[in-house]
């Protein structure tokens, strides 16, 4: 994990840069699919919904939840991945869903620069780092 200063424009250019994030939205696509049959079952998503971290309140400490809460919130993500409900989310669907969560963090995030810790490869990270690079942010 790393510490790194954003704010919600770091992350609106990083999701405006197709290429960039198409790559790295794919990229991530590739770890997730287990099987590589092209497509994410619920296994397949429950570690990266699980690494969302919904359940965590300020300064990054976890609230316990009951199991039965837990499951549905999952339920309920996949289910916003899952357009077209087949029990399956194909890598359209990973890419529309991931923008708009990029964009809903953007949102919220707003425009005053903010310290988070960051995991390893997150795309948020992705973010920071393209915004560093000036030849990739240009």
């Amino acid at each position: 994990m790393s510490v790194e200063i954003l704010d919600g424009a770091t992350i609106v250019n990083f999701v405006e840069d197709e290429e960039a994030f198409d790559m790295s939205v794919s990229d991530l696509f590739g770890q997730l699919d287990e099987d590589k049959d092209g497509l994410l079952s619920y296994g397949e998503m429950l570690n990266e919904l699980k690494r969302l971290r919904v359940f965590e309140t300020h300064f990054g400490i976890d609230v316990k939840t009951e199991e039965d809460e837990a499951a549905r919130v999952y339920d309920s993500l996949f289910l916003q991945f899952d357009h077209d409900l087949n029990g399956r989310v194909d890598l359209r669907e990973f890419k529309e869903e991931t923008k708009k969560m990029m964009i809903a963090m953007a949102n919220g995030i707003g425009f005053v620069p903010l310290q988070m810790v960051l995991e390893p490869d997150s795309l948020l990270l992705k973010a920071v780092q393209r915004e560093s690079m000036p030849s990739l942010a240009a």
